[in-house]
């Protein structure tokens, strides 16, 4: 860098100081600082008078809508399937024949017993004669009258063969869609189709363990579905006797009389369940409460003041949380600006809610 440069720079600083000497003044130490004039006014904010109400304890949960019965319809013996009898997505009577599985070697085998039964009655009959007479002994007697109880053992056990080819209705109920034709060769692990008793409907929901004691059979709950408007009625009918180590919950069933027909097994279900009823709650809004390491409190209006109070909290709904201890009613409770008062510190009510 030349002289000339450096001459030029030392010009501009000696202007600049010159400038700032004789044109700007320096601050006065005894100005204000910014903010300080407002330091001690009130902040506007919001309050809440609390007031008694009536509460009611409800308590939500989810479930599932379940089928009052059902079975899945597998044949006991392998065999090829001969015919299907039902219409699916009809409804089909307890006892009612849907499958049959071929079983000409079982009928085969009951007739040659039949004539083999008939004949053991013919020689029964006849030695019963003989020894009436002593023509013959009583053993030989007793070995003729076994072999005819014996080939009608064996008659029974045939029969209840026969019937294990027969699928029937285990009872009344709506039949859902056929999984195998005729035709199919089938055996125990095949699923035919399912039956399902939809008259009347099992709901299955869940409880806090806290709440486990609190539920009763006879008590109405208020579920909603998906696919139904409204609200449906269920009653209690069994409650789990154990509680659940995993979810620390208690499975709960409930009976639902489905006349209509219109709900179906396998809804998921939004479950209420009112608990109690409290008249006197004493309810904040859930804003007005403000946790901290020791408990939960909330700001109070006393004096043009927010003071600051611990509370105890019980239950709560989707607005509000119910006080068990440290306010009474009348007080006035801050639900704006909370996160940046301080205690004592002066506020203002722009707005208050009874």
């Amino acid at each position: 860098m030349n002289k000339r440069s450096i001459l030029f720079i030392i010009i501009i600083v000696v202007v600049l100081v010159l400038v700032k000497v004789l044109f700007l003044k320096p601050e006065s130490t005894d100005a204000p600082k910014p903010g300080a004039a407002g330091k001690n006014m009130p902040a506007n904010v919001t309050g809440y008078v609390v007031h008694p109400q009536s509460l009611q304890n409800e308590l939500y949960s989810s479930g599932t809508i379940i089928a009052n019965e059902e079975v899945s319809l597998r044949p006991e013996v392998s065999g090829k399937l001969t015919a299907v009898y039902f219409k699916e997505g009809s409804m089909v009577q307890k006892g009612a024949l849907l499958a049959k599985i071929n079983d000409a070697d079982l009928q085969a085998q009951l007739r040659k017993l039949q004539l083999q039964a008939n004949l053991s009655r013919d020689r029964e009959a006849r030695l019963k004669g003989l020894l009436d007479i002593k023509g013959v002994s009583q053993d030989e007697y007793e070995t003729g009258a076994n072999e005819a109880k014996t080939i009608g053992a064996d008659i029974d056990y045939t029969r209840a063969q026969i019937a294990k080819t027969e699928i029937r209705a285990p009872f009344s109920g709506k039949i859902g869609l056929k999984q195998i034709s005729e035709g199919n060769f089938v055996s125990p692990t095949d699923v035919i189709a399912a039956i399902q008793k939809t008259d009347e409907l099992k709901l299955d929901f869940t409880v806090p363990e806290k709440y486990a004691n609190m539920v009763k059979i006879g008590d109405e709950v208020l579920f909603t579905v998906e696919n139904q408007k409204g609200d449906f009625k269920a009653t209690v009918y069994a409650v789990e006797p154990a509680i659940d180590r995993q979810t620390r919950n208690v499975m709960v069933r409930a009976l639902y009389n489905n006349r209509t027909g219109n709900m179906l097994p396998g809804s998921f279900a939004k479950v209420k369940l009112v608990m109690s009823n409290i008249e006197d709650a004493l309810m904040v809004p859930t804003e007005a409460v403000i946790p901290e390491l020791k408990g939960k409190k909330v700001f109070v209006v006393r004096g043009g003041k927010a003071v600051s109070v611990p509370v105890e909290t019980g239950l709560r709904n989707d607005a509000a949380i119910q006080i068990l201890s440290g306010l009474s009613s009348g007080d006035t409770v801050i639900t704006t600006g909370i996160m940046s008062l301080k205690p004592d510190a002066p506020v203002k009510l722009v707005q208050l809610k009874p």
